[in-house]
């Protein structure tokens, strides 16, 4: 689903999106009406500009993952400022991407973000997660408490899972992780999505916030 307010950029974003083989199942241009139609309309990404006319790019994203929980929400936006990109974040983004973006970057972010990959403009990877750690270090937790905190009923990983979790709070891509540890890219994106299902979370950014609360990305 594509959500922004200018007919001919949504327009041109889901015109290159059907050219690339995937399906558009709805486009809108305002936040409330994204909202109203998610659940609908069950797509598996959502496309979304942060400055809407109605309500924030934060709003919606809150909207849009409590109507589809499901979701994975790709911020495309012409503002990289960094609280907006942190906001997003926080709010439940999958990732973060310029408009400046070439096509050939944009279809590979929606691709991953389809993985539930986290896909940020280069530069923005590490301004995430310097935040992550930085609230890590002040004892505060994002987005409300973690499962599995308590280590005593944390859930058991195993010791190839824990290798994995480490380098995603590194940053690392599943390409980098696959080529450092010579698996494939699909047994990489296993591991992600078992440990994922162990630990009760719904993606890269939760994952990535709960090793880093543990230390795990020295």
């Amino acid at each position: 689903m594509v959500v922004d307010d200018h007919p001919m950029w949504r327009e041109g974003v889901a015109r290159d999106l059907t050219e690339a083989g995937h399906q558009v199942v709805a486009s809108c241009g305002e936040g409330r009406q994204a909202i109203r139609v998610v659940a609908a309309a069950c797509p598996d990404v959502v496309v979304l500009d942060l400055q809407l006319p109605d309500i924030s790019g934060v709003e919606v994203i809150q909207g849009l993952r409590a109507a589809w929980p499901k979701v994975r929400v790709l911020m495309l936006s012409a503002s990289g400022e960094q609280q907006g990109v942190l906001d997003a974040v926080k709010a439940g983004a999958t990732g973060y991407l310029l408009k400046s973006a070439a096509l050939a970057e944009f279809l590979d972010a929606v691709r991953r973000t389809a993985a539930g990959e986290p896909v940020f403009t280069p530069g923005l990877a590490g301004l995430v997660l310097g935040e992550y750690r930085r609230l890590a270090a002040a004892g505060a937790v994002t987005g409300g408490p973690v499962p599995g905190h308590d280590p005593a009923t944390a859930p058991r990983l195993t010791e190839r899972e824990t290798e994995v979790l480490r380098l995603v709070a590194k940053g690392m891509s599943y390409k980098q992780i696959a080529e450092r540890l010579g698996l494939s890219h699909r047994t990489v994106q296993n591991h992600v999505q078992n440990t994922l299902g162990k630990l009760q979370l719904h993606n890269r950014v939760e994952l990535t916030r709960y090793a880093i609360e543990r230390g795990l990305d020295d």
